[in-house]
């Protein structure tokens, strides 16, 4: 256990350090099951009501909401892929709570447990297209300003390792020109043949992760990005409020059952872009 919490100890110290000199940085963001306190009408999200198991109630939500607020200020970045949001009006109460000036797009999955991605970003540095939610994916192509260069990048948010090969396979096919960013849950060495280098992997190498397993430390979620694109700094994001001080794990909001009241389970990843 003090193995783990030493491993993390350059991120806690020197994150910040880090992120004040690259260009432009991308994070993707595990919210860990941000539900509203209402009852869906489409799926079962029972649990997550005030009369529910876990007793989820407006006051947790809003500890929740902001928790994960200071999170992104924390990291301020202009781009951020958020994953695990109940709805709309959770993004908004999310980007509302910022002390960044965030814009956020929104798309409904359609998911059996009613789980959606969403993208909060700067309108000054992202300025997206179009669109395209499909299952446990979101897809969003826009123009990225960083520094003098403006390319046309598509972000993939991908919370099914199954879907983001043959996601970013039919991508590289309809859209050649298409400078791609995959964020999510995607397993070490799958799409390096789609022309995408992983982030995330040197971090993975020196022994950190953003989940923490029986074994240790494990990267779960991973940031990949177009060789032509050049990563400056590629990390995970760590800080002490969001370890639980007695395992040195991410705090996670429930626990088998038991309410917790930390941020999630899983930390965030970041990349640096030239």
């Amino acid at each position: 256990m003090l193995l783990a919490i030493f491993n993390f100890s350059f991120l806690i110290f020197n994150c910040g350090h880090a992120a004040a000199h690259p260009p432009l940085g991308i994070a993707y963001v595990d919210a860990d099951h941000l539900y509203d306190t209402l009852p869906a009408p489409f799926y079962d999200d029972t649990d997550y009501t005030p009369a529910g198991r876990l007793r989820w109630s407006a006051e947790r939500y809003r500890r929740k909401i902001a928790q994960t607020a200071a999170l992104l200020d924390s990291m301020a970045l202009p781009l951020v892929g958020v994953w695990s949001v109940e709805n709309e009006a959770v993004v908004r109460d999310l980007a509302a709570a910022c002390r960044g000036d965030y814009v956020y797009l929104h798309r409904t999955l359609n998911a059996l447990d009613g789980m959606d991605f969403a993208l909060l970003y700067y309108g000054d540095r992202f300025y997206p297209h179009y669109a395209e939610p499909g299952r446990r994916y979101l897809y969003v192509e826009g123009l990225l300003r960083h520094g003098k260069r403006r390319d046309t990048v598509g972000l993939v948010l991908c919370s099914d390792p199954r879907m983001a090969e043959w996601v970013v396979r039919d991508l590289r096919q309809e859209r050649p020109g298409t400078k791609l960013v995959v964020m999510g849950r995607i397993p070490a060495g799958t799409l390096e043949a789609c022309g995408l280098r992983d982030a995330s992997a040197r971090a993975e190498r020196a022994g950190r992760g953003n989940i923490r397993r029986s074994r240790g430390w494990a990267m779960r979620d991973r940031i990949l990005i177009d060789t032509s694109l050049r990563a400056s700094d590629a990390e995970v994001f760590a800080r002490r409020w969001l370890l639980d001080p007695a395992t040195g794990s991410p705090l996670a909001t429930y626990e088998k059952g038991l309410y917790r009241g930390g941020p999630g389970y899983a930390l965030p990843v970041y990349v640096y872009i030239e």
